[in-house]
């Protein structure tokens, strides 16, 4: 019995998920579809590859052996479609990631700009936490994503796009001890006055911690809301403060009347906005365009935010 590529693809979502529901649900087959296809991998192969009964497939000694051979041949199969994909430069089909504190800012305005240079191009998006993004760029479901670099992972090629700097943000009252003080504003001023952050795994969160240098078990620290949204809208009710990118600033801020915002006293805490792709992968001129693109959608929106600030002449000047 020939082994298939499709065979290959459902025993490494298998892997991947521990389930074969869960597996199933990720290749979008029905779960008995899916075990089918496994069995027959199981007899092409002459053994199994997984242990079954409880609650988490497991892969057996010789499975492990196979994914790692599975994961070889998929990914040069990968290659070869990329090969043929991009010999135009930026058309056909792209699949991009993004991470949440950046797609829904970024996302319209790269999407238009896309489509207004190649309309027939079909882009595929997945928003989700760093982590996710680098497994699924890494295995070949995706062909770039948009994180904060440096992400410091081997095999994947980094083009910074732009610098998105952080403000303080919260109520007029929170912010009170922080407007007119005539020292410099630093982050690690801010201490643990009641400091909200995303939810533990956002990298905007480790970010945050760093630059306060701050310890993310302090009892004061607050890491619970799962969107810069509801952030800013808890801030705004008064439970804290937070740091916010202004790349967030302008969606942000003209729903939230009593949200106030204060940058720190230069150079500004920031963090860098980069594509990443395989190192592997094949580059015809499609991620140089796609970086361009988004450099100039980014860049735009943080200039229009810091500009009308930066604008402002000095007292007495």
């Amino acid at each position: 019995m020939a082994i298939t590529l499709r065979q290959l693809s459902y025993f490494r979502a298998l892997a991947e998920q521990g389930s074969f529901v869960r597996a199933a649900e990720a290749v979008h087959v029905s779960q008995p579809a899916l075990s089918v296809q496994i069995r027959d991998l199981e007899t092409a192969l002459g053994g199994p590859l997984v242990e079954r009964g409880g609650r988490k497939v497991v892969l057996t000694t010789f499975g492990r052996e196979a994914l790692a051979q599975a994961e070889r041949v998929l990914a040069e199969v990968n290659k070869l479609e990329q090969s043929a994909r991009w010999r135009g430069g930026l058309s056909g089909k792209l699949s991009i990631g993004l991470i949440p504190t950046v797609a829904p800012y970024i996302l319209p305005g790269a999407l238009e700009a896309l489509r207004s240079r190649d309309i027939s191009l079909d882009v595929q998006v997945l928003e989700a936490k760093t982590e996710r993004l680098v497994a699924d760029l890494r295995r070949g479901a995706l062909d770039a994503a948009v994180i904060a670099v440096p992400a410091e992972v081997d095999g994947l090629v980094e083009e910074p796009l732009f610098e998105d700097r952080f403000l303080l943000a919260g109520s007029q009252s929170r912010l009170a001890p922080y407007r007119g003080d005539p020292l410099p504003l630093r982050p690690a001023q801010i201490g643990t006055n009641a400091l909200l952050l995303l939810e533990d795994g956002h990298c905007l969160t480790d970010q945050a911690l760093d630059v306060c240098q701050l310890d993310r078990n302090t009892s004061q620290i607050s890491m619970g809301a799962s969107s810069l949204a509801t952030l800013c809208r808890l801030v705004e009710a008064g439970f804290g403060l937070t740091l916010l990118p202004e790349l967030a600033l302008a969606s942000e801020a003209p729903q939230l009347t009593r949200l106030e915002t204060r940058r720190f006293t230069a150079p500004e805490p920031a963090r860098t906005i980069g594509l990443v792709r395989r190192a592997g992968a094949i580059d015809d001129g499609w991620f140089t365009a796609l970086a361009e693109i988004l450099r100039r959608v980014g860049g735009d929106i943080v200039m229009r935010t810091r500009q009308p600030i930066e604008a402002k002449p000095e007292a007495g000047a």
